[in-house]
């Protein structure tokens, strides 16, 4: 009896030997769990500190807002500044329909700052351009004539001009400080 007890006995302590040798691997699976969180969360805190000094010395430790200010104006287009031809004066003329629409136009030409030619050459044909401009508006419907449609208009008139007007210069802009379509 005393070795059927040993035997009990024995598988009792074998069992327990078993039952505290899982809890070991188990207590050692979390904590090399809890050590791979803790090697993330210090990564990403690391880079996160690397991130805000390399900032602040590429900002010279300026305000956010000026490190802003400072990029777009590196990366703004810097337009070209023009002088503008401004004696043409007020075109009126009626548009192409049954119904036709007037039409009160005044258009201002841009070129080159400090072109003398090019602006002798508009006022030398300053004729041309007044009847061009009467036909060309004419030749168009009140629909045409819309804002959404002034981008295109002032292309066309640029290019018109360009190609059949002026000879030894060219105009960069056209634009309108008056465009009335009235309907009746």
């Amino acid at each position: 009896m005393a070795a059927e007890d040993e035997d009990l006995m024995g598988d009792d302590a074998g069992a327990d030997a078993a039952a505290n040798g899982s809890k070991g691997g188990k207590g050692l699976a979390i904590a090399g769990l809890l050590k791979w969180i803790a090697l993330g969360i210090g990564a990403v805190i690391l880079i996160v500190t690397v991130v805000v000094v390399t900032t602040l010395i590429m900002n010279n430790n300026k305000s956010g807002n000026q490190g802003q200010q400072i990029l777009s104006e590196e990366y703004t287009v810097s337009r070209e500044v023009l002088d503008w031809y401004t004696s043409l004066g007020a075109i009126q003329t009626k548009t192409d329909e049954a119904n036709p629409a007037t039409v009160t136009v005044e258009v201002v030409f841009g070129y080159k700052k400090d072109d003398k030619a090019t602006s002798t050459e508009i006022t030398q044909r300053n004729v041309e351009l007044k009847d061009f401009l009467r036909r060309y508006f004419t030749e168009k419907t009140a629909d045409e004539l819309t804002p959404r449609n002034e981008d295109k208009l002032k292309i066309e008139i640029r290019n018109s001009i360009n190609d059949n007007i002026l000879s030894s210069s060219k105009i960069k802009d056209v634009r309108f400080l008056k465009l009335d379509v009235i309907k009746f």
